[in-house]
């Protein structure tokens, strides 16, 4: 195209410019000299003449030969343009460096609360779940928010994402610093305890695993009855790390009535489990409206180049692309380790609950 270039210095700019004008120099010397020698011309920028349709021909016992048809425009590789989706795609922002620890730090802006609840499930056990509030929270007694519930890794529990250890979460200086410097949406975090519960098994259509009826059944009714939480699944979003990554896709995308967001940090079934991942969610993956109504913001997936679950991401990852279910895939630098969960919590934060839709 005349006047683009991609990337490159001035010089090369220049150059570029200067071949697409000789280019259309070169054209209008065709058309001077085809006009000299009588030739019929059309301007090159015109799209050619539809070609006439063919006269009959009379066959040798007299009758006219049937016109040849025209063949359809557009030709076999044409495919229907697709719809949007519900709200405007957001801007996915660059993953903090991997040595930078000022955006996870106690800093001296307006800090939320963290506390601890405790609900009966409806197996009758006892669980508990941190919960994070926004600094605004107790000051406004109307005002509801938004809902992110956010799942540990395997061998942890509820308490890992709030942890500020050198191996820990750090969760609420995340939110508090974005919130304060407007990047992120005042939001409650939720962070149940699903040791023992969650499943790397994509399950069957129709038969919810343990922890997606523990969050049907127990954790979002407790926690919209409890908190001034909005209710609805354009207010819920759902993300989790490793083992909690399984989290996010049985339950969230078994249940994009319930959720409007995904995201899974190092995660991805097992190779073992992929066709079957494929086979019982091709439904939902194949169904156009989850890239037009359901998926409010496009499906998001993040790994480091030595996670252990790079492979499984990648993998996972084929099948939604095979369907056309659009996602943001960030593959960073390290592994599968808290910087990078820190860093992908981060970054998703500030696209999570999107005006519009």
């Amino acid at each position: 195209m005349a006047g683009v270039t991609f990337g490159r210095d001035d010089a090369t700019s220049r150059k570029d410019t200067m071949i697409v004008s000789n280019g259309i120099g070169i054209g209008a010397a065709a058309v001077v000299l085809a006009l000299l020698v009588g030739t019929p011309t059309r301007a090159a920028q015109d799209p050619p003449a539809d070609p006439p349709a063919e006269r009959s021909a009379e066959r040798p016992d007299g009758q006219p030969s049937p016109a040849r048809p025209q063949r359809p425009r557009g030709g076999p590789g044409m495919r229907a343009v697709p719809k949007p989706g519900p709200v405007a795609i957001p801007i996915l922002p660059a993953l903090a460096a991997r040595d930078d620890a000022t955006f996870y730090a106690n800093t001296d802006v307006p800090h939320g609360k963290v506390e601890q609840a405790t609900y009966r499930n409806h197996a009758g056990n006892d669980k508990r779940i941190h919960v994070y509030l926004p600094p605004a929270y107790e000051n406004d007694a109307q005002t509801k928010y938004p809902v992110l519930y956010l799942n540990h890794g395997g061998g942890d529990d509820d308490s890992k994402w709030t942890n500020t250890e050198r191996d820990g979460g750090h969760a609420q200086f995340i939110l508090d610093n974005l919130i304060a410097a407007g990047r992120a949406r005042p939001m409650i975090v939720v962070m149940p305890n699903t040791r023992g519960i969650a499943s790397p098994n994509p399950p069957k259509p129709g038969e919810d695993d343990a922890v997606t009826r523990e969050y049907l059944k127990d954790i979002i009714p407790h926690v919209e009855k409890h908190y001034r939480a909005k209710p609805g699944r354009e207010h819920r979003a759902l993300a989790g790390l490793s083992m909690g990554g399984f989290v996010v896709m049985n339950t969230g995308l078994s249940h994009l009535d319930t959720f409007g967001e995904l995201y899974v940090y190092s995660s991805g079934y097992f190779p073992d489990r992929v066709a079957a991942f494929e086979e019982n969610f091709k439904a939902v993956l194949s169904d156009p409206k989850t890239n037009e109504q359901l998926l409010r913001v496009p499906f998001y997936m993040a790994q480091g180049e030595t996670d252990i679950a790079l492979r499984n991401g990648q993998n996972t990852m084929a099948v939604l692309n095979r369907h056309g279910v659009r996602n943001f895939w960030v593959l960073s630098s390290g592994g599968h380790d808290w910087n990078n969960w820190r860093r992908y919590l981060h970054q998703t934060a500030q696209i999570m609950f999107p005006a519009g839709g």
